[in-house]
């Protein structure tokens, strides 16, 4: 909500002080600053100026005219000016040479078009008023000549921006905002709304509500005669504008005036277009409605309209109809307000994705009390500006609905708040937002308002006003006064942490993960948990694939990614695509978080249960049947250089080794060794692509991706990824924690072996098997050469491992090292034939 400091005085006696002053009042009373824009502060050595003659100048692709204007002073000023909207006797503002508009542009003389210019004749855009611009800014006639044009027009103004939310609806109006201000300064209040209607007689254009639960106050009012050919004056189109909407005629600017002057929306029929009577209801099955802006919307049953003889004329509460819009031949004039359904409104808003000025307030909660006056108060202004004569009699159909009343303890607030709010604080905290207080309690309304109810010695009964709709529950009343006695005289306490173990050990893990993943030179991102089917389709999953059921977000950030993730991929690619894009080809990424994985017969969606009473046992397993399951991963994904390469020499690509080696990282921190083996699975180039075992589970996997993949995502030649499921890891690993590693004291023993195998037998079976036959006394294992070659026979390699033997209570000797390395040899040969060489 934009709101020009020059309003808000109107009805604030407020004292002199900064907008920032001003504006940190507001923020302490609860109101968020966006921004503070300031206007005409700069602008200097402007004033007013009657044109005296006007000469065409010829032989320009345009039109120019030399002006001749009396400014004041002892003569006149020569001007070159294009616009071609004013003759000898107007007066308009001037920049005098040395003379500065908004935004710093400095004004001086000079020679143009042949004839010397003395300054400039300023157009409303120039001056920082809107954003007219098509011809100069003619200013009424009697207007002093030399005159102050800043003083006269009030360029100089400060706009306060708050960003209001959900709760206080109220502050999207001038009027709810000085309210606050009001309050935070404690000084008068001067209501807007405080017009006097003449009393109700006959009815003006026929209406009646046939749905109750979507309006409750509808209003209507009539004005004949309009001259459509009036202009929106200067203050209006200037206030419009500085609040951030467009000016675009009278009649559309004065109901757009009151709704941000009071908070009421308003809508302006053509009368000469309505049709019988009108009648607010739901939509019935198949109507259709072209609204303002020219398109043809299929109409819901749940939708709330605005009805005459002819069908829908109007969404209620968020856009009107293209048929009954105000035109230039439009001379009788129909005004609506009412107070229509706030849920209805915001689900009509929604569903068909049109959100308008007068939506963001009804789905907010409106003033039921505002129709009346806000109508009268437009009628008036189109009465004065545009020469049109209101009607008597108003058309006023309502629904009877019983305020409000809430029972709260009047020490309810400070226990709360955690201080002492006496009695007397506490009423005038609530009187002060327009709540009528008493003493004693009224039953609850219903049993959920029995559950919210409060109790205590000092009972007091609140009537909320119309303007809060908000204020529901005690502790709607207890925030108000903590509001407004200043959150910052609450006691800072920090909370006594709970008895326990601290971190779980899954906490723990993750963390040892991560600590490993950017020890190993990994840099950690974190990515929106959302995807789109392009995502899946990039992967060149198949279509039976279990990652493409997703759980579908009934409200999506964004159209092209409404699932829910099911593998971290997608986020670290299009990750790495954004770096590679901004020149940081060498990357390696790694992030740790949850996936969604729907079974298939779970229901499509969580059943919603009453808030009654506590849920069954059968409903809370009805509840969690519906959930994804929510496993934690871990994914990484590097290319480009992986060791820099530098004046110490070459560097080195990452490639599909890095990746397996990062799984094996991530199961070191777990206790757990991995399987390697060869496998098929996308995205991962088929011939590159190892599945990580635990045993005989599937944790994960790892390598280069496809080309197509690579492709399709525009990611460096070669980019290798791996993802690997935690919670598997932390299922499997050993049941006690592990110590950490310990130097031993004693020597280390190292042993060398060549085996000699078939060249399809995997490096990670023959490792597994040399590891398990060493026994206990192996302390770590290593590939170090892989050949192949005529002297070993084809279709043959030879691996050469590097086996390092050592006891945590003694030296070793030569006959246990020498069994140990023979016993892993034997276990190898036995379970992949793997021979030693030269033997």
């Amino acid at each position: 909500m934009k709101v020009p400091l020059s309003w808000l005085r109107e009805y604030v006696d407020l004292p002199v002080a900064t907008a920032q002053e001003i504006a940190d009042r507001l923020t302490a009373a609860g109101l968020k600053l966006e921004a503070i824009t300031s206007y005409g502060h700069d602008v200097k050595n402007v004033v007013v100026g009657e044109v005296l003659a006007i000469e065409e100048l010829q032989g320009f692709k345009k039109p120019i005219r030399h002006c001749q204007v009396e400014v004041g002073e002892a003569a006149p000023r020569e001007i070159v000016c294009g616009a071609t909207n004013f003759v000898v006797g107007d007066r308009v503002p001037v920049v005098l040479p040395g003379g500065v508009l908004p935004g710093g542009f400095e004004v001086g003389a000079r020679k143009t078009y042949g004839r010397m210019s003395e300054g400039m004749i300023c157009s409303e855009r120039e001056l920082g008023l809107s954003d007219e611009h098509n011809g100069i800014m003619v200013l009424p006639e009697g207007t002093p000549i030399g005159a102050d044009v800043v003083e006269l027009l009030g360029l100089r103004d400060d706009v306060i921006e708050m960003e209001i939310t959900p709760d206080i609806g109220y502050a999207l109006s001038v009027r709810g905002v000085a309210r606050e201000a009001a309050t935070a300064f404690k000084v008068a209040f001067l209501d807007p709304a405080d017009v006097s209607p003449p009393a109700e007689s006959a009815p003006s254009y026929p209406a009646s509500i046939a749905d109750p639960t979507a309006c409750d106050r509808f209003v209507l009012r009539e004005i004949q005669g309009f001259d459509q050919s009036a202009q929106s004056p200067l203050w209006m189109r200037t206030r419009l504008s500085r609040a951030g909407m467009r000016p675009v005629s009278l009649a559309v600017d004065v109901t757009n005036y009151v709704m941000l002057e009071l908070g009421q929306p308003l809508h302006a029929f053509d009368a000469a277009k309505l049709q019988g009577e009108i009648v607010v209801r739901r939509a019935e099955p198949g109507e259709r409605l072209e609204t303002l802006d020219h398109v043809v919307r299929e109409l819901d049953p749940e939708d709330i309209l605005i009805t005459d003889a002819s069908g829908a004329i109007s969404m209620a509460g968020t856009m009107g109809g293209l048929n009954t819009e105000i035109s230039d031949a439009s001379t009788d004039i129909v005004i609506e307000a009412a107070h229509f359904s706030a849920s209805g409104v915001a689900r009509m808003s929604r569903r068909h994705n049109l959100v308008s000025e007068a939506s963001k307030r009804f789905e907010r909660g409106v003033d039921r009390e505002l129709p009346l006056y806000a109508s009268w108060r437009a009628a008036q202004l189109l009465a004065e500006l545009g020469g049109g004569v209101i009607q008597p009699g108003v058309t006023h159909a309502a629904i009877e609905i019983e305020p409000a009343r809430v029972s709260i303890s009047s020490d309810y607030p400070g226990r709360v708040a955690g201080v002492v709010y006496d009695r007397d604080t506490v009423v005038r905290c609530l009187e002060q937002v327009g709540c009528t207080v008493e003493s004693g309690s009224v039953a609850p309304a219903d049993e959920i308002a029995a559950k919210l109810a409060v109790t205590g010695d000092d009972m007091l009964t609140v009537t909320p006003p119309s303007w809060r709709p908000d204020l529901t529950d005690p502790n709607d009343l207890a925030e108000e006064v903590i509001r407004l006695e200043g959150y910052e005289k609450l006691p800072s306490i920090l909370p006594g942490a709970p008895a326990g173990a601290g971190l779980t050990e899954s906490q723990r893990l993750r963390r040892r993960v991560g600590r490993a993943l950017a020890g190993s030179g990994y840099v950690e991102i974190l990515a929106y948990p959302f995807v789109g089917e392009r995502d899946f389709d990039n992967m060149q999953l198949p279509a039976d694939d279990a990652r493409r059921l997703a759980v579908r977000l009934a409200n999506p950030l964004s159209e092209d990614e409404p699932l829910m993730r099911t593998t971290l991929l997608p986020g670290l690619l299009k990750t790495l695509v954004r770096n590679v894009g901004r020149g940081f080809g060498d990357a390696a990424l790694f992030e740790t978080g949850l996936v969604y994985r729907p079974s298939a017969d779970a229901p499509a969606t969580a059943p919603v249960l009453s808030v009654e009473r506590r849920p069954q046992e059968d409903e809370l397993a009805l509840i969690e049947s519906a959930l994804p399951a929510q496993p934690l991963r871990v994914g990484v994904v590097l290319a480009g250089e992986f060791e820099r390469s530098g004046w110490w020499g070459a560097g080195r690509a990452g490639g599909w080794a890095d990746a397996v080696e990062a799984a094996r990282t991530v199961a070191r921190e777990a206790g757990v060794v991995l399987d390697v083996r060869a496998d098929r699975h996308e995205p991962w180039h088929p011939g590159r692509c190892a599945a990580l075992y635990a045993g005989d589970v599937l944790v994960g996997h790892a390598g280069e991706l496809h080309p197509r993949v690579v492709e399709a995502y525009g990611l460096p030649p070669r980019t290798s990824a791996m993802e690997l499921e935690l919670t598997r890891l932390e299922r499997l690993a050993p049941g006690t924690a592990q110590a950490p590693a310990m130097l031993s004291a004693y020597p280390v023993a190292t042993q060398d072996v060549a085996l000699v195998v078939d060249g399809e037998t995997p490096v990670g079976a023959v490792e597994a098997a040399l590891r398990e036959g060493a026994g206990d006394l192996l302390e770590s294992i290593r590939l170090f050469d892989v050949y192949a070659g005529a002297q070993i026979g084809e279709g043959r390699k030879s691996l050469a491992y590097s086996l390092r033997f050592r006891a945590p209570n003694r030296t070793l000797t030569v006959e246990e090292t020498t069994a140990a390395r023979d016993a892993a040899v034997a276990l190898a040969g036995e379970r992949t034939g793997a021979q030693l060489r030269g033997v």
